[in-house]
């Protein structure tokens, strides 16, 4: 295992390498206000953040990683165009294996600019492409943005989309809901007697032969719930045809330039797609100026699903095929939908990544 001393002057060989490509070094405070931020993360990290309360800050956490904090200080200080880079110490409880660390070093590179969404696409991934390319690492895209233009194109309600969304990041929530909305999976029984008692008696009804109210939801919330429970059961089914469409695009794993194609064959069924394939289009020529070759690219649609919940965009990671063992070697992507959170309705489009200097040290020394 490499030392403290080793992964630190890593660490340090890569903050240089993304400040001299015009990134201006940052810094945050370990101790982020958890009351603001940790909403923001994905479940997997708020679920694993050590938090604390603070009698004058209120409840505190550990810094779960940079991005959040370094858009929260652009977006309250900062002029676009805008590069960051930043080193320093993340920590995550590791509540399952044991021999995961708790505490370990990130470097990043952020890049605010939205007059070309593409292009900064293109010089984010390709920074990391050539910092690591000592390593011979397999890449990996997707485009989060593109699952969510599929969603949009669904022929359901606005409700039943706005849930499909909110569960992109948990695929076994997502498929049981696509399943349900879809007619493919029973309506549990227990709901089944629900419905049916709320058709037969009317809401008032059987709220008040429910008893008295116990726990934290108000009579107002609880009727709120059954009558949106009436109205999803009167929505028709998606389409067999859309949601097969849909699990066609789950599925894709192909190079870049294939997937395009199939998906602009996708796109003549589900044309809400059309936007997100010219970013695409956009984005694997504005790849090509930088050098990347994006005919052996890989693309997965589905790539980014179960990590930060608030990638919206491209996103990308580094694995090294011969440790399966190993986490991403380095992770990206766009989150333009985060800088209108924190900047409370103002945008800053904004696309970064980060790498993890250990591991770029045990594969650079070809440590088990």
């Amino acid at each position: 295992m490499p030392s403290k001393a080793d992964i630190l002057a890593q660490a340090d060989r890569l903050h240089g390498f993304f400040r001299a490509a015009g990134g201006q070094p940052v810094h945050t405070a370990i101790l982020q206000p958890a009351e603001t931020l940790l909403d923001l993360y994905g479940e997997d990290i708020r679920a694993r953040a050590y938090v604390t309360s603070d009698a004058l800050r209120g409840e505190q956490m550990l810094r779960p990683d940079f991005t959040v904090p370094v858009v929260q200080m652009h977006m309250d200080s900062g002029a676009d165009p805008a590069r960051y880079t930043y080193m320093g110490e993340v920590f995550r409880r590791q509540e399952r294996d044991p021999h995961r660390p708790n505490e370990y070093v990130q470097v990043g590179y952020e890049l605010f600019d939205g007059a070309d969404p593409a292009k900064a696409d293109a010089e984010v991934f390709a920074l990391f492409s050539e910092v690591l390319s000592p390593l011979g690492l397999r890449a990996a895209t997707g485009d989060i943005g593109l699952l969510l233009a599929a969603v949009e194109g669904l022929s359901t309600s606005d409700k039943r989309k706005a849930a499909l969304k909110r569960h992109l990041w948990r695929p076994r929530r997502f498929r049981a809901l696509l399943d349900r909305f879809g007619g493919r999976a029973p309506v549990p029984e227990t709901r089944k007697r629900l419905l049916a008692q709320l058709e037969r008696k009317g809401v008032d009804a059987v709220m008040a032969a429910a008893g008295p109210e116990i726990g934290l939801r108000s009579a107002p919330d609880i009727k709120a719930r059954l009558v949106a429970l009436m109205q999803d059961a009167a929505e028709p089914a998606i389409a067999p045809a859309e949601a097969e469409l849909l699990d066609d695009i789950l599925g894709l794993r192909e190079t870049c330039a294939n997937a395009l194609e199939h998906l602009r064959d996708i796109a003549v069924d589900l044309p809400s797609i059309l936007p997100a394939l010219d970013r695409m289009q956009a984005r694997l020529d504005a790849l090509s100026d930088q050098g990347i070759d994006v005919d052996l690219l890989d693309f997965e649609a589905s790539y980014g699903r179960t990590t930060m919940e608030y990638y919206d965009g491209f996103v990308f990671g580094f694995y090294a095929e011969t440790r399966p063992d190993l986490p991403p070697v380095a992770s990206g992507g766009r989150y333009d939908a985060l800088t209108r959170i924190l900047g409370q309705g103002r945008a800053a489009p904004a696309v970064g990544g980060v790498v993890r200097p250990e591991l770029v040290l045990a594969l650079s020394e070809g440590a088990p």
